[in-house]
């Protein structure tokens, strides 16, 4: 039976305290550390010549579906009830946003170490030690919009940019694609600067902390964007259906740029056997509501 992911604004107290509680379960029994780890594993940068799957690379969506389907289930095993909500960051855009509550992601780091204080991840409250990462420390860290450098959430015409594009992605299939709607909603650009990071990348600038690079995973509010992504490339989906779909179709050559490096529409996606186009739908497993 198909679930539904909700907007976390919408969420009930009752709610909440569900998907919070099995998201600690799920840290006390030490699954959670292998999500964090698996996304540490996969982060490959288009700068190593190893095969990318989670990102910079076409399969960014396909594979944080599959992660994040992976992730859920594992919550339902706790709650059968439970599913992830997602963070519409166009519009709770600040750190008053609901989300931010002692009741779902907790807030901000503290000005000197950065270290979350409130909410049900802070190191203090004993229920949420990070483990597996890329730096030492024990402590879940935030810095909302980085003050030494600000930046601001996406907006509504920053996520425009990257709807209205038809195409779904476009050689060199990787950071530097220069148009495509994989790179301008996962955020990579050639600009200098803050201007350098858009939508996805942008959410994960802005939080900060644990939020940047492969380690993000630590922080919940991970999950959050990704339910998002996850239904903005649906909504894409819907707003172009002439589109191609999922490219590239075949695999690139021996001799190509991305030979062995990118997968290409029917090529499994490690860790898993399953291939984009087993994901180009979430129909009869999940809905999202509005």
């Amino acid at each position: 039976m198909a679930h539904t992911r909700r907007n976390q604004s919408g969420l009930s107290r009752a709610e909440r305290r569900r998907f919070v509680d099995a998201l600690l379960k799920l840290k006390r029994r030490g699954e959670y550390d292998e999500f964090v780890r698996m996304h540490i594993d996969f982060y490959v940068s288009d700068g190593e010549r190893s095969l990318r799957v989670a990102h910079m690379a076409p399969s960014f969506f396909p594979w944080h579906r599959r992660f994040l389907l992976e992730f859920e289930r594992a919550l339902q095993r706790i709650d059968s009830g439970v599913s992830v909500p997602y963070w519409d960051w166009t519009k709770d855009r600040g750190p008053a946003a609901s989300m931010w509550g002692e009741d779902l992601m907790g807030g901000n780091g503290r000005r000197e170490d950065r270290q979350v204080m409130t909410g049900p991840f802070a190191y203090r409250g004993g229920q949420w030690t990070i483990k597996e990462g890329v730096t030492d420390g024990d402590f879940l860290t935030r810095d909302f919009g980085r003050p030494q450098d600000p930046v601001e959430l996406p907006t509504p015409q920053d996520l425009e940019w990257a709807m209205a594009d038809p195409r779904y992605d476009v050689a060199p299939w990787d950071s530097t694609a220069p148009e495509g709607f994989r790179n301008r909603l996962e955020g990579w650009t050639s600009a200098r600067g803050k201007e350098r990071w858009r939508n996805h990348n942008r959410v994960h600038r802005w939080v900060g902390g644990h939020m940047l690079g492969g380690a993000s995973v630590n922080d919940p509010v991970f999950w959050l964007n990704h339910s998002f992504v996850d239904l903005l490339w649906d909504r894409w989906q819907r707003r172009h259906p002439d589109s191609a779909g999922y490219l590239p179709v075949r695999p690139p050559s021996l001799g190509e740029a991305q030979y062995r490096r990118i997968v290409a529409r029917h090529e499994p996606m490690p860790p898993w056997d399953a291939k984009p186009d087993d994901l180009l739908s979430h129909q009869g497993q999940y809905t999202y509501e509005a």
